[in-house]
């Protein structure tokens, strides 16, 4: 878990440089394909983020409930995957 947490971090910190430097692009006047090209690039970079907590939530939190035997507690997690899959489809 913590080297999932410290890969996170460390994501998430070149994110902000990201966006800092879109920032300074639009600041300039920058071509605009070029700051569309560093947004496609945050994008993936979000995706990224998004994709390491999910791991984490599936090899922890999920795995937890499944372990525990506790139906309700399966149904809740496996609830929660539902909704966030439903959010990213729309």
């Amino acid at each position: 878990m913590k080297a999932n947490k410290e890969k996170t971090l460390d994501r998430l910190s070149r994110l902000e440089g990201q966006v800092r430097g879109v920032a300074k692009m639009v600041e300039s006047d920058r071509y605009c394909m070029d700051i569309l090209a560093q947004t496609a690039a945050i994008r993936s970079a979000v995706l990224g983020v998004e994709k390491l907590v999910l791991e984490n939530h599936a090899e922890h939190c999920v795995e937890s409930a499944i372990a525990s035997g506790d139906a309700e507690e399966q149904r809740a997690k496996f609830d929660e995957l539902i909704g966030l899959l439903q959010k990213a489809s729309r």
